[in-house]
């Protein structure tokens, strides 16, 4: 206690001024109450200092309102004072912005997102603007690029969409994403390496297990959310392709230029990472994709407690289907394709609505837009809205995309459509019950034939 006195603190002085303010107002109510001045008698001086040529009610009045801006100016300042440390310049919101984010953040829905890859990232860095109950589940089959060398060599869990989550979801953005997403192109050994992951990979040694590792980078990069592995088992993926073809490896599977009939792991039945069957379990919005159909989404889902999980929930389940087909996976898929590959191989279920982009692209020998196609029916509920990002027509758009799912929960929350549970925080006000942003206006919607 005694250091609080210490020279230098900034806290002797406005801890005296709060002082001065209570004294102030102390005597402004004494002059209603007409007590200390009957009762005592001060110096001759006194009499100027405490305005005593002035109305009882005015002095009162005056030295009320006084006390009351010393106080508040005391209490801000104080305040200025022991925060300061926890403040840094480059996050340059004001306090009083900060402590609203932060508690309106904490009331949001909790959402979990399944996916990996780049469609992964887009979704988490929309929605971390809404709320800040966020888990990504990512997929743990990725065995190309620098995260398949570390994983080879090292015999770590592929941390490639454990980065860019992080990425998406640090406070300090864009330059945090930046530093995790840069990519070394020279050096013995180093070069084709993302910083980002040789950090997982380091801080994995230093903590002693990859979950302590992704736990502890999701503290230091005050990432909003958290991101948890379907599995922490050593599969690979696999692909079924027409002509009976077998490929080993998902770095490989886009490259054979053939129709996929279906994906599975190796080993069939990896364990799933409890953390994240709780996520699920607990969830009031899941969100599937967007991402690769056959190497970022079903490597998740083909985790079968993961899957049974989703399935059984009681929460909102949206399908976000990709804007533009994807080469070696998807080449010619309709929405309708995307929905059925997935209960092709996972059954009925998953989700009750479909977000499908609505501004579509102009086809271009690179850009094939995902189209929609079919009649009226019971099964499947689609969502069209703009969420296509102008500047990179193949990709969704982090905020129109977030703002699309919002509104969808928002709408069924209210009792529009089919309600997702709603869970009480802390001091009992229920995730559904939180307001939805003033942009979010209702989205177009109309269902979706099986089969086309």
């Amino acid at each position: 206690m005694i250091k609080w006195l210490y020279p230098g603190m900034h806290v002797k002085r406005w801890l005296l001024l709060l002082m001065f303010g209570i004294v102030v107002i102390g005597l402004g109510i004494d002059y209603v109450l007409r007590e200390l001045y009957d009762s005592v008698t001060f110096p001759d001086f006194v009499y100027y200092v405490t305005l005593q040529f002035l109305p009882r009610f005015v002095r009162a009045a005056l030295f009320f309102a006084v006390g009351v801006g010393t106080i508040a100016l005391a209490i801000a300042r104080l305040n200025s004072s022991l925060l300061s440390p926890f403040l840094t310049s480059a996050q340059d919101l004001s306090l009083v912005d900060r402590v609203y984010r932060h508690h309106m953040l904490r009331r949001g829905p909790k959402i979990v997102a399944v996916g990996g890859g780049t469609g992964l990232s887009t979704l988490l860095r929309g929605l971390k603007q809404y709320t800040g109950n966020l888990t990504a589940i990512v997929t743990m089959a990725d065995d190309g690029g620098s995260s398949g060398r570390l994983r080879r060599e090292l015999g770590v869990p592929p941390p490639g969409d454990f980065r860019q989550c992080l990425a998406a979801l640090a406070d300090a953005e864009p330059l945090m994403s930046r530093l995790l997403q840069h990519r070394f192109t020279e050096g013995m050994g180093l070069g084709g390496h993302s910083f980002g992951n040789l950090f997982i990979v380091a801080m994995a040694e230093v903590t002693g297990t990859f979950e302590r590792a992704i736990h502890e980078s999701c503290r230091v990069l005050a990432v909003r959310g958290q991101v948890l592995p379907s599995t922490l088992a050593d599969v690979t993926l696999c692909a079924e392709f027409e002509g009976d073809e077998h490929i080993a490896g998902e770095s490989r599977i886009g490259e054979v230029g053939k129709p996929i009939r279906r994906a599975y792991l190796r080993p069939e039945h990896p364990p799933a990472y409890p953390e994240a069957v709780r996520a699920v379990r607990d969830a009031d919005l899941i969100v599937i994709g967007p991402g690769s159909l056959y190497t970022s989404i079903l490597p998740n889902l083909l985790v079968q407690e993961i899957a049974r999980t989703v399935k059984a929930s009681s929460a909102l389940k949206v399908y976000v289907c990709n804007v533009a087909t994807q080469r070696g996976e998807t080449e010619n898929y309709r929405v309708i394709d995307h929905v059925q590959a997935l209960e092709h191989q996972l059954g009925e279920g998953l989700f009750q609505y479909v977000v499908v982009n609505s501004n579509l692209p102009a086809r271009t020998p690179d850009v094939q837009p995902v189209l929609l196609s079919g009649e009226e029916a019971e099964r499947y509920h689609v969502v069209e809205a703009d969420v296509a990002d102008p500047q990179h027509p193949r990709m969704h758009q982090p905020l129109k995309l977030a703002q699309a799912l919002m509104r969808l929960y928002y709408d069924r929350a209210s009792g529009s459509g089919l309600p997702p549970t709603s869970r009480a925080d802390a001091d009992g006000r229920g995730a559904g019950d939180a307001v939805p942003p003033e942009s979010l206006t209702g989205p177009a919607s109309r269902d979706l034939v099986p089969g086309g």
